[in-house]
């Protein structure tokens, strides 16, 4: 019933309302089916100008970038689509496309790449210092394609050093694998 109320009000906020109750109904659905099929024709799908289910989705769609990774651990790319508001690397997994990743919540580097072309947002990114991630680095994790993009995998260690390195003058900081797993396995 929510639904049928709120396309009633999305419908009759787009035109003016009738006196008559009956002639009210057929002057929105005709309204409503006259905008879905504009939304529809707008959108490039084939549907015809007037639809009869007045229920049928008109909202428009999230605009969808297309999205290259260059592997260098793996030696591969993969091009895919994505759209504006899901997750890069969550995208690729549902396409069957592997690439690295750890913890999934944007708090290591071992999704990170370095964008070569095009705007990834970020902003649950805690793994990136705001400094890596002007400097071109991201998370695939975490991140949204904000256009076409085309980016290239960084080795998770060299990443962890260039953001905390100048913080640990001994030298690089040696991986626990075991922490990792244990990290993993709360999946």
């Amino acid at each position: 019933m929510e639904l049928a109320s709120s396309w009633s009000y999305l419908c009759s906020s787009s035109h003016k309302k009738s006196k008559g109750l009956q002639l009210q109904k057929k002057n929105q659905n005709t309204a409503c089916s006259l905008r879905i099929g504009t939304i529809k024709a707008e959108l490039g799908t084939a549907a015809p100008i007037s639809d009869p289910n007045p229920f049928s989705p008109s909202i428009p769609q999230t605009p969808i970038h297309s999205v290259t990774v260059h592997d260098r651990q793996r030696g591969v790319s993969h091009s895919f689509l994505v759209p504006e508001d899901q997750y890069i690397l969550h995208t690729a997994e549902a396409q069957n496309i592997s690439l690295p990743f750890a913890c999934r919540h944007g708090c290591c580097t071992s999704c990170a790449v370095r964008v070569k072309s095009g705007e990834i947002r970020q902003p649950e990114a805690l793994g990136i210092s705001a400094e890596l991630k002007s400097k071109g680095y991201a998370l695939l994790c975490v991140g949204f394609p904000s256009s076409d993009i085309e980016v290239e995998t960084q080795d998770e260690d060299e990443v962890y050093w260039l953001q905390f390195g100048r913080y640990f003058a001994r030298g690089p900081v040696e991986r626990d694998d075991y922490a990792l797993e244990l990290a993993m396995g709360d999946e």
